[in-house]
């Protein structure tokens, strides 16, 4: 018969099983350990953060690429929109140039014709008839942009604006070099000189 008292409460082999049990857990655990702290994949996510901060910078240069881009095409046709339509105002102005150019000589022979019948009484009322033909003519002229150059006797002479016909003996020495007479009216469409005055000049 087996003594029970003398008998050891712990069989070794339940001893070196639970030893074993504890190695092996230990040794998951360092795995564990090392796995989690494991240096390949601190790199690899290095890497990734480094790629999305350089995507992420070649998006923002993209947009500030593309946001110049279009302020500069926005000002080019802004430039271009202003060019067209001063272009255009400025064809509308003078468009009708040919046609004033070829009205001028009718607008002279109206004057000529004024100035002859003006002192002649047996002829006021053609005078009065044509006067009122010659304003009507120059009024609705000017509204299309026709001006007449202010020229006189006594004026400077401005190659600009002047053509020197003749020169003549100035009649006083104020009249040396200035516009002796106006042989014929100079005007203006718009700003543009459409015929220069043609004046006699004193020496």
């Amino acid at each position: 018969m087996v003594d029970k008292k003398n008998q050891n409460p712990q069989d070794p082999m339940t001893e070196d099983k639970t030893a074993n049990e504890e190695v092996e857990r230990d040794i998951a655990e360092e795995n564990e350990v090392k796995n989690s702290a494991n240096p390949f994949e601190e790199l690899e996510e290095e890497k990734e953060e480094k790629e999305q901060e350089t995507e992420e910078v070649n998006v923002s240069v993209a947009l500030t690429e593309a946001k110049d881009k279009y302020l500069r095409l926005y000002a080019e046709f802004e430039n271009y929109r202003r060019r067209t339509s001063k272009e255009r105002l400025e064809l509308v102005k003078t468009a009708s140039g040919d046609i004033m150019s070829a009205l001028l000589p009718v607008i002279d022979d109206f004057e000529r014709s004024l100035d002859i019948f003006k002192e002649n009484e047996a002829v006021a009322p053609m005078y009065e008839g044509i006067q009122l033909v010659h304003q009507k003519m120059i009024k609705i002229l000017e509204q299309k942009g026709l001006t007449r150059m202010d020229v006189a006797q006594g004026s400077d002479f401005d190659s600009e604006y002047h053509e020197a016909v003749v020169q003549t003996p100035a009649p006083s020495e104020e009249l040396k070099g200035k516009v002796v007479d106006v042989i014929e009216s100079g005007y203006f469409l718009g700003e543009k000189v459409l015929r220069y005055a043609k004046v006699v000049i004193g020496s």
